[in-house]
C-alpha cells in the first residue's frame, strides 16, 4: 500500500492559523522554542515566524557541549526567518548539577539498574538490541533536554509567551523523547505530522538544505543520532504509520513494542481516586 502525505502547503495554511489561533486564546505575547539545527525545530521556528510575526517569536540555542554545527545551525535558522535568537550559557549548570548527583549517588551506594534488572530502561523505551548505553550517560544525557526544558519556561515566563514543542508523530509514537523534558511544552505544531511530511514542509518554507539533510540527532551524546539508537528509520516508521506495516515484520514488532512501552510518556500521571 503506498503510503499517503499531506500537501506541504496545505499543511504551513493550517499550523500556522492553529498556532496564531492557540496564541491569541491563551492571551500570549508570543511563542519560544529551542533552535538545535535540527529540522522539526527549524520547521517550527518557520511556521510561528509566518504565524506571528518574527518580532513575537523568541529561539534559544542550547548546545550544552553539543558539536558547533548545531550552535551555528540553529543561529542560521533563526536569521533565515528574521527571528530573534539569545544563547544563554547552560553547560556550567549542567555539569554542576551532574556532578552534583554523581557524588551523591556514589556516596550514597546506589545500585544501578540495568536492563536485566526488568527495571524501565531509558526513559522507558529500549533500544532494538536491548542495550543500553552506560547508564551514567543515559542519566547524563537526560539531564540536557531538562535543563533546556526549565530555560525555556523562565523565558516564556518572563515574556508572557508559550512554550511550542518541536516533536512529530513517529517520534511521539514510539516514545523517543525525555519524560519531562523536550516533552514538557504548551503546544505541539508537528505532533500530526510524519518525518517525511516534515521534510517537505521545511523545503516548502525555504528551511536551509544543510538542515534538511543532516542527520537527525537529539543531541544527547557525541555521535549519536536518532535512527541509530532507536534502531529504526524514520522511513519505516512513516510507512508504518500511513500505511499499517513498515514492510518489516521485526521492525513491525519493535514500533508496536515501543508505542507501549512508552504509552506513560503521552498520559498524564495516574492520580488514585479513593472511592
Amino acid at each position: 500500500m503506498a503510503q499517503k502525505f499531506r500537501d506541504p502547503r496545505e499543511l504551513i495554511e493550517f499550523l500556522t492559523g492553529w498556532l496564531r489561533q492557540r496564541v491569541g486564546e491563551a492571551g500570549a505575547q508570543g511563542v519560544i522554542f529551542g533552535l538545535s539545527g535540527g529540522i522539526d525545530s527549524a520547521v517550527v521556528c518557520g511556521i510561528a515566524a509566518r504565524a506571528l510575526g518574527a518580532d513575537r517569536c523568541l529561539g534559544v540555542v542550547m548546545p550544552i557541549g553539543n558539536v558547533p554545527e548545531d550552535e551555528d545551525l540553529g543561529h542560521r535558522v533563526a536569521d533565515e526567518f528574521g527571528v530573534r535568537a539569545i544563547q544563554p550559557d547552560l553547560l556550567p549548570a549542567f555539569e554542576s548539577l551532574q556532578s552534583a548527583l554523581q557524588q551523591e549517588s556514589a556516596g550514597a551506594g546506589l545500585r544501578v539498574v540495568s536492563p536485566a534488572d526488568g527495571g524501565l530502561p531509558a526513559d522507558g523505551v529500549l533500544p532494538a538490541d536491548g542495550v543500553l548505553p552506560t547508564a551514567g550517560v543515559l542519566c547524563s544525557a537526560n539531564l540536557k533536554p531538562r535543563l533546556r526544558m526549565l530555560t525555556l519556561y523562565y523565558y516564556a515566563n518572563l515574556l508572557n509567551y508559550l512554550v511550542v514543542g518541536t516533536g512529530n508523530r513517529a517520534e511521539l509514537t514510539v516514545g523517543y523523547f525525555t519524560k519531562y523534558g523536550d516533552s514538557g511544552v504548551d503546544l505541539l505544531p508537528l505532533a500530526d505530522l510524519t518525518k517525511a511530511e516534515v521534510r517537505a514542509v521545511a523545503r516548502e518554507l525555504g528551511v536551509p538544505a544543510r538542515v534538511i539533510d543532516r542527520p537527525p540527532s537529539a543531541g544527547l551524546w557525541e555521535g549519536q543520532t536518532d535512527e541509530e539508537e532507536l534502531g529504526l528509520t524514520y522511513d519505516e516508521i512513516d510507512r508504518y504509520l500511513t500505511t499499517g506495516s513498515s514492510g518489516n515484520d521485526d521492525a513491525d514488532r519493535l514500533i508496536r513494542q515501543r508505542e507501549i512501552s512508552s504509552q506513560h510518556k503521552r498520559e498524564l500521571p495516574p492520580s488514585a481516586r479513593p472511592g
